[in-house]
């Protein structure tokens, strides 16, 4: 089962990532940016995500996607830990939100770095 040292460890891979605590919780960030945080319960994580994808996701698997209603207004998604089905989908649901923070310069120097790709 995958668990939130996973995705810590998940997000540390990514280049120029650091962990910054902010509301008492590990955030992720990438050139400044916050595109992960792990609340204190650990049994889900917080991933940057437009708002029309994330009524799809939700809508298409509801177990593993949700929004509390204080982030509602958000373009992020929670997504629960137990209904992740292995690390691949860990690392492509962190690497997307990645590539939405990092500065295009960034992206554009890590091509390896996209969902689908295998994860190193």
């Amino acid at each position: 089962m995958i668990d939130a040292e996973d995705v810590r460890r998940t997000a540390l891979s990514f280049p120029e990532t650091v962990e910054k605590e902010a509301w008492r919780m590990p955030t992720f960030r990438v050139a400044g940016k916050m595109y992960l945080t792990i609340p204190d319960d650990q049994t889900s994580f917080a991933v940057r995500c437009p708002r029309h994808e994330r009524r799809e996701l939700i809508a298409a698997e509801p177990e593993k996607f949700w929004v509390p209603p204080h982030e509602a207004s958000s373009a992020w998604v929670r997504v629960r830990l137990a209904a992740l089905e292995d690390p691949a989908e860990l690392w492509d649901i962190l690497v997307d939100s990645w590539r939405q923070a990092a500065p295009d310069r960034l992206a554009e120097q890590h091509p390896e770095l996209r969902p689908g790709a295998a994860a190193g």
